[in-house]
């Protein structure tokens, strides 16, 4: 180990002053250079004095370029290019509202429930409802006030009163 200490010594600020040049950073080049001498220790083949600065630069500029090739393969991602669907627990949870809406639909009378889907997917005009349905205007706001009101209702007995709920469960204003 004495030996390998001497080495260490004698080469560790020139192998981190040649893996700073290369790297740019000084925790990287801290990181190879600890590294360049574990892989230096740990080698089977031993190390001829000679040639012992460029075997360290060798094995130094090698851990370099893998860390590149490494950083290559793990790019960043950015928000606007991550996908646009909901996440596996928000498509259950909007799933389960849906499937709830639509039994809460099936409990509207028909009337009703026409209305609020003339006026809420199709956006008619409650002109236009009454007239489809044969009804007056005014009975077109309520029927569709009414069942927004049951559909809420519903909602709030499944305790999904929302953020926007009072302690009693009801919407605030």
């Amino acid at each position: 180990m004495n030996e390998f200490s001497a080495l260490y010594e004698r080469h560790a600020r020139d192998v981190f002053r040649f893996a700073l040049s290369l790297a740019r950073d000084r925790d990287e080049a801290e990181d190879i250079m600890s590294e360049t001498f574990v892989r230096a220790m740990a080698s089977s083949e031993p190390i001829r004095m000679a040639t012992v600065k460029g075997y360290l630069f060798t094995i130094a500029r090698n851990l370099y370029l893998q860390r590149l090739r490494g950083k290559q393969r793990h790019v960043q991602i950015d928000e606007a290019v991550r996908d646009p669907k909901p996440d596996p627990h928000a498509q259950a949870e909007q799933a389960s509202e849906i499937g709830a809406a639509f039994a809460g639909m099936q409990r509207l009378s028909e009337t009703d429930r026409t209305a609020l889907l003339l006026r809420a997917v199709h956006e008619m005009p409650y002109d236009e409802i009454a007239r489809t349905l044969g009804i007056s205007v005014t009975a077109a706001k309520v029927r569709v006030h009414r069942a927004r009101k049951a559909l809420l209702g519903l909602r709030e007995d499944r305790g999904g009163g929302g953020p926007d709920a009072d302690e009693r469960g009801r919407t605030k204003p």
